[in-house]
């Protein structure tokens, strides 16, 4: 009970009584080195801090549930779809990208948005963000790109030099860089934003039939976002604002909702399809596959404890349960290995033991030791297969379906080769036609603010050819932003088919 009498102990269940006074010679003589409480309470605060995440560190989290709305069973046998109003419990955690633990939840950053799903046969884990694209489609980019992201070297700063100067050399980038760019780059908190799987996954259904699928978890609340001035001020006024909104929101009773909306592709269709349907920063358009609802997703309850649960909260992409798999998105394939190393040596080779991470169902393995072993490390049984004793069985019903692959040969193929390198069309459709004029005029502005930072002897070079790329995207938006930094822009004069009136830069 929460509320009876406890006793002080050590860490090993010894009784002590002087917590706040250290056993000295005389009252002002020195500290006896025997004093093991003295050492084993600033042993452990030394240890509190466990290895930031490197990307997502600045986050919240609640527990929730979803509900099945929609039949989607002609799609996927996964076993947590196959009844209409079954309910599953989740966890989910809400993040910034770039940011440390102490940054403010307002910065322009792409959010986090991971989504665990505590099923019968095993944890699903959803990884996404609030954009359906991302940056770079290769992993090997990935190091590089947060390095643009984080902190320069020499200055120990933030540095627009740094992140114009990657974006401009990868024009793979453009189309996420548009969105952080709007104002969906500084939402207002996490209950007024979607969410995205962002990859291309598999659904299995129970003919053995494969379907590509994306996920899109659609805002019950709505979309609100900051200005870039409004998240400006919010900095200041209240660094955890997004934490704050989510907590206190869920204790009033005013439990957030999201539309789970899959998007499906039959399995042929890929090999034919205008883009390519495994590139993270590429969108599939919903005129070609609408949003087909599947259930609701709610949060009402905060953790306890936000280390025990949050902090150490991990979630892979690798974690997917009958019915589901993988796709050849290839930011996909590398995160299947960087989320499980990353958590194993951020939290210990058992991290799945922890409370938040633990399935709540059946879990049988022959994995034993390892630090921060908390269960009861296999007990007397087996610790290898096969063998004599115990009942374990490899159950073939769950045999995942092999992946059909193309007959190439393996080789360093160019991300941005022929066929793989329309880097423009899709920007260029959600500025001209998704966007609002008000939305449009913010995102220039945004842009000229931020490119406004580029500094050093390379400004000019990095300037210039992010300058190409927007004119590209769109000649009226590469115009404005032109003028918005005092660069002519008639050396980037292209052919265009449609001409539109110019847009004004507040």
């Amino acid at each position: 009970m929460k509320n009876e009498k406890k006793r002080l102990t050590t860490a090993t269940g010894i009784p002590y009584t002087e917590h706040e006074n250290s056993m000295t010679v005389g009252p002002r003589g020195p500290v006896l080195l025997q004093d093991f409480i003295l050492h084993e309470k600033l042993a452990h605060f030394n240890r509190e801090r466990i290895p930031e995440r490197v990307v997502h560190a600045k986050g919240t989290g609640a527990y929730g549930k979803f509900t099945v709305t929609n039949d989607i069973t002609a799609f996927t046998k996964a076993k947590l779809f196959n009844t209409f109003g079954k309910e599953t419990k989740v966890f989910v955690r809400f993040s910034t990208v770039g940011g440390e633990k102490g940054s403010a939840d307002a910065e322009r950053d792409p959010r986090g948005f991971a989504v665990k799903f505590y099923t019968e046969d095993g944890n699903w884990d959803l990884t996404g963000n609030n954009t359906p694209v991302f940056f770079i489609k290769d992993p090997k980019k990935f190091p590089d790109f947060i390095h643009t992201q984080k902190r320069d070297p020499k200055t120990n700063c933030k540095s627009p030099t740094m992140m114009w100067d990657f974006w401009s050399l990868n024009p793979e980038s453009m189309h996420q860089v548009l969105i952080l760019m709007s104002d969906r780059g500084t939402p207002f908190s996490h209950r007024y934003m979607h969410g995205f799987g962002s990859h291309t996954f598999s659904f299995i259904n129970h003919k053995n039939e494969k379907f590509w699928v994306k996920f899109h978890f659609v805002s019950m609340q709505g979309i609100k976002n900051f200005t870039d001035e409004e998240a400006t001020v919010m900095k200041g006024k209240d660094p955890d604002h997004a934490q704050r909104d989510l907590v206190e929101a869920i204790s009033n009773g005013e439990f957030p909702k999201w539309e789970l909306k899959v998007q499906i592709m039959p399995e042929e269709e890929a090999k034919t399809y205008r883009w390519n349907p495994f590139d993270l920063t590429k969108v599939w358009p919903h005129k070609d596959y609408p949003l087909i609802p599947v259930g609701v997703m709610e949060l009402n309850e905060i953790p306890e404890n936000y280390f025990a649960e949050v902090e150490q909260a991990a979630f892979s992409p690798a974690n997917v349960v009958e019915g589901m798999s993988y796709s050849p998105d290839k930011m996909l394939q590398g995160r299947l290995l960087a989320y499980p190393d990353a958590h194993r040596y951020r939290l210990g080779v058992n991290y799945e033991q922890l409370k938040v991470n633990k399935c709540p169902f059946e879990v049988t393995n022959y994995h034993r030791d390892g630090m921060m072993r908390v269960d009861e490390n296999g007990g007397s049984e087996p610790n290898y297969m096969p063998n004599s004793f115990d009942q374990v069985f490899a159950d073939f019903n769950y045999k995942q379906q092999p992946m059909h692959l193309d007959s190439m040969l393996a080789d360093w193929y160019d991300r941005n080769g022929h066929g793989e390198d329309d880097h423009y069309m899709q920007p260029g459709i959600l500025f001209r036609d998704v966007m609002d004029e008000n939305a449009k005029r913010h995102t220039i502005n945004n842009i000229i603010k931020a490119m406004s930072g580029i500094t050093g002897p390379k400004k000019d070079e990095i300037v210039m050819r992010a300058l190409y790329h927007w004119h590209r995207v769109d000649i009226n938006l590469g115009r404005a932003i032109s003028r918005g930094l005092g660069v002519m822009s008639d050396p980037f004069e292209l052919p265009v088919e449609r001409k539109e009136k110019p847009l004004p830069v507040n």
